[in-house]
C-alpha cells in the first residue's frame, strides 16, 4: 500500500477549447433575411436570432431577457450573464427592426403581466431548448446543409465584430467574458486581416523591385 498519493497536487491538463465552425457574414445575413415572417412565432424567431447575432448573446441570456431590460430607446439591452454579472450591450438596427415587428405581435401570445421579452406559444417565457429546436427547424426548412445553433450565432457575432473592429477588449466586453483569454480564441480566425496588416506594416513583407 502506498501511503502518499503520488499525483497529489497535479492538475489534469485543460481540454482545448474548440470553436463552432465559422459562419461567414454573407451566410449569416442570408439566413436571417430568408426567415419567413408570416406568423407570430416566425416573427419572434427572427427577433431572437437577430438579437443573438447582433449582440453576441448566450441562449440563456436571450431567454432571460425582459421587456424592462431595454435602455436608450431600445438601442441598448441590459443582460444578466454568467455568475450573475450584468452588462449592457448594443442592439443593432436590423435586430431593433425585428424586435419592433415582434413586439407588435407579442401581446397576442403573452400572458397578462408576463415580463419576458420572448414568450412561447403558451404565453410564458420561452426556454433554452425551445430556441435550440426552432433554430434547428429553420435550418431544415431553409435547406441548410450545415445546421445552425444559438452558439454559432454568438460565435459569428464575435468573429465578425472582431474582424471589423480589431478591438479585442471591446469584443471581450460585448461577449461578457471574465477573462480576455476566453476572447483570444477568436483571433485565430482572422487570417485575412492579419495578412493584410502584415503586408502593409512589416518592413520586409514585400519583395524589393
Amino acid at each position: 500500500m502506498v501511503e502518499a498519493d503520488p499525483v497529489a497536487g497535479i492538475k489534469a491538463p485543460r481540454a482545448e477549447k474548440k470553436l463552432p465552425r465559422p459562419v461567414g457574414v454573407d451566410a449569416a445575413a442570408g439566413f436571417l433575411d430568408s426567415l419567413d415572417q408570416d406568423e407570430p412565432l416566425a416573427r419572434r424567431d427572427r427577433a431572437i436570432f437577430e438579437l443573438a447575432y447582433s449582440s453576441g448573446l448566450r441562449v440563456s441570456e436571450l431567454v432571460g431577457a425582459d421587456l424592462a431590460d431595454f435602455e436608450e430607446a431600445g438601442t441598448m439591452l441590459r443582460v444578466l450573464g454568467k455568475g450573475g454579472k450584468t452588462r449592457t450591450v448594443p442592439v443593432g438596427a436590423a435586430a431593433r427592426a425585428a424586435l419592433d415587428t415582434w413586439l407588435a405581435e407579442r401581446g397576442t401570445l403573452a400572458r397578462p403581466g408576463e415580463p419576458a421579452l420572448f414568450v412561447s406559444r403558451l404565453g410564458g417565457r420561452i426556454g433554452v431548448r425551445a430556441v435550440q429546436q426552432r433554430l434547428s427547424q429553420w435550418s431544415d426548412r431553409l435547406g441548410l446543409a450545415d445546421k445552425l445553433h444559438p452558439h454559432r450565432l454568438r460565435h459569428a457575432c464575435a468573429s465578425h465584430f472582431l474582424q471589423g473592429s480589431g478591438d479585442l477588449r471591446a469584443t471581450q466586453e460585448l461577449l461578457g467574458h471574465a477573462s480576455i483569454a476566453s476572447t483570444q480564441i477568436y483571433t485565430h480566425l482572422d487570417f485575412d486581416r492579419l495578412a493584410a496588416v502584415y503586408d502593409a506594416a512589416h518592413p520586409r513583407a514585400k519583395a524589393k523591385s
